[in-house]
C-alpha cells in the first residue's frame, strides 16, 4: 500500500516537472548558477523602498538640513529620486566588480558598466549641474569603451 502512494507521488512528481516551461526550466537553471543578477535587482528593489519610506518619513530633509549646517554646502536638490539613482548605480557597479573578482560568476560586464554609469549620472544630474554631469558620463563609458577595445583578447 505505502509503495503505491510512493509511485503516485513520484508520478505526479515527474508531471509537475514536465508540465514546466523551457523558460521556468531555464530560469531555475539560471538562478543556481549565477545568482548575482536576481541578488543586484532585488537589493535595488529594497534600496528604492527605503528611500521612499525615510522621504516619506521625512528623514531625508532632516538629514539635508543636518548635512547643510555641518558643511555649509546646499542640498536643497536632493530628491528621493536622484537617492534611489545613485543607489542603483553603486549596486550595478558592486555587481560589476563581484562579476570581474570571481571567476565562477564571470561574465561581459560592458553593458552593466554602462547602465550603471547612466543611473549614476542621472542621480547626480539632478544634485549637480546637468552640463557637467553628463559630460563626465559621456566621458567614463567613451573610456571604458576604449579600455574595452584595447585590452580585448585578440
Amino acid at each position: 500500500m505505502a509503495d503505491e502512494k510512493d509511485e503516485k507521488s513520484d508520478e505526479k512528481e515527474m508531471e509537475k516537472r514536465e508540465e514546466k516551461s523551457p523558460e521556468e526550466k531555464n530560469w531555475d537553471e539560471k538562478w543556481r548558477r549565477d545568482p548575482i543578477n536576481a541578488i543586484t535587482w532585488a537589493c535595488i528593489f529594497i534600496w528604492a523602498g527605503l528611500v521612499f519610506l525615510l522621504d516619506n518619513l521625512g528623514m531625508i530633509d532632516t538629514w539635508k538640513t543636518s548635512f547643510t549646517e555641518a558643511t555649509g554646502w546646499s542640498l536643497a536638490k536632493v530628491e528621493a529620486w536622484s537617492l534611489i539613482f545613485l543607489g542603483a548605480g553603486v549596486i550595478l557597479l558592486i555587481e560589476v566588480l563581484l562579476r570581474l573578482l570571481i571567476p565562477s560568476f564571470r561574465k561581459p560586464v560592458m553593458g552593466t558598466l554602462i547602465f550603471a554609469a547612466i543611473m549614476l549620472g542621472i542621480g547626480l544630474g539632478n544634485i549637480f549641474r546637468w552640463e557637467v554631469t553628463g559630460a563626465l558620463i559621456l566621458i567614463a563609458i567613451g573610456i571604458g569603451i576604449l579600455l574595452r577595445g584595447v585590452t580585448a583578447r585578440r
